[in-house]
């Protein structure tokens, strides 16, 4: 099949988690021998910050990380995005692309182009600013794939997209796995961005306070932090590292005992279900994590025994310490956290349910 995938950036994954997953989805299509071209903007922002901050010699990691993965940069004043699609039999464009580009995609597909044209959307700004979604039109898009049931049913109700398919995120587990070390750096580590203060409370709540009470130490890593959040992080306890390539996450992990899961708000009260990213990672990568509370109504993990949840800091605390000083726990924790990620969410079985939504439209296309 030949694809081809508009993305917001595959190279970067500078506060932009939709390129991990991205990069598992690429490369097993790749695997199965797709052809497969992303391409990606130049201003896109995430590239835009990653260079500005890291530099270029960022980008060279990425190369050399993900040799098979080579995307297409282009200029938003030039790219001929009928030239670019023409011999294409599937079209899946994400949800950080400007407007007029996805609005474009749609009217090249009203037009008589025959490829099939997915809207993947990971993010929560359909109910957080829903004025922003508007401007796209996706009446000639043969459907959307969102990351949670709930973000499907959104544009179901508001007549946003024809259709909408559940396609959650997963780990590309050739990746992510357990790694082998006698190096540590700490009990706990947490891996996420600031973002904006609605994060301030619950990672205060969540990770700085139930680190302090516990004297326990370990790294956080990510982008956004101001310096006052370094601050309270550095008297808890946890050190602040900066933003960690993706790739490298696996090794940061194995250097650890422990990680929390402090989900977004708008995932918890707007979004419910929808976990992101990181608890796939880290479960695949086999270390112990505790939760924040985050309503599973989707049945994608087993709390209890893929990871713990707890209600509020005491219950963090009472929780992290608890895993710190039971090895037992820790492993079985570990244990089938990964058995359910290679069970149930590698990127490998999202590669299956989108080929099996593509071969569904295409029979009822010919029908």
């Amino acid at each position: 099949m030949r694809i081809r995938w508009l993305a917001h950036s595959l190279v970067s994954d500078w506060n932009h988690g939709n390129a991990h997953f991205l990069r598992g989805i690429v490369r097993e299509l790749l695997r199965r021998g797709h052809d497969v071209q992303v391409y990606e903007s130049r201003t896109a922002w995430s590239r835009v910050e990653l260079v500005r901050e890291q530099g270029e010699g960022a980008v060279g990691a990425f190369r050399t990380a993900f040799p098979s993965l080579r995307p297409r940069l282009y200029d938003l004043e030039t790219i001929d995005l009928e030239h670019e699609t023409r011999d294409a039999d599937l079209v899946v464009v994400h949800e950080w692309n400007e407007p007029w580009l996805v609005n474009e995609l749609g009217r090249i597909r009203e037009g008589g182009a025959p490829f099939v044209l997915l809207f993947h959307d990971t993010h929560h700004r359909a109910v957080t600013a829903p004025e922003q979604m508007r401007r796209f039109d996706l009446r000639a898009y043969d459907g959307v794939l969102a990351y949670g049931r709930a973000l499907a049913q959104v544009y179901r109700e508001r007549g946003w997209a024809r259709r909408a398919w559940v396609w959650h995120e997963a780990a590309d587990v050739e990746l992510f796995r357990p790694l082998p070390t006698d190096e540590r750096d700490g009990d706990i580590v947490w891996i996420g961005n600031w973002g904006d203060e609605e994060r301030t409370r619950d990672l205060d709540e969540f990770l700085i306070e139930p680190v302090r009470r516990l004297r326990a130490s370990g790294s956080v890593y990510g982008v956004r932090y101001p310096q006052d959040a370094v601050r309270r992080l550095e008297r808890a306890g946890l050190r602040y590292r900066g933003w960690l390539a993706n790739h490298r996450a696996p090794a940061a992990f194995a250097r650890h005992r422990a990680t929390v899961h402090v989900p977004r708000r708008p995932y918890v009260e707007a979004l419910p279900g929808i976990p992101t990213i990181r608890p796939f990672e880290a479960l695949a990568c086999g270390i112990p994590l505790v939760s924040a509370p985050w309503p599973d109504l989707e049945g994608l993990f087993e709390p209890g025994k893929d990871y713990l949840v707890a209600r509020d800091a005491n219950e963090m605390g009472e929780q992290l310490r608890t895993v710190l000083r039971d090895p037992s726990l820790a492993s079985s924790l570990a244990r089938h956290g990964r058995r359910t990620i290679l069970e149930r969410h590698t990127c490998a079985h999202r590669v299956d349910e989108l080929l099996t939504i593509v071969r569904e439209l295409e029979q009822a296309e010919a029908a």
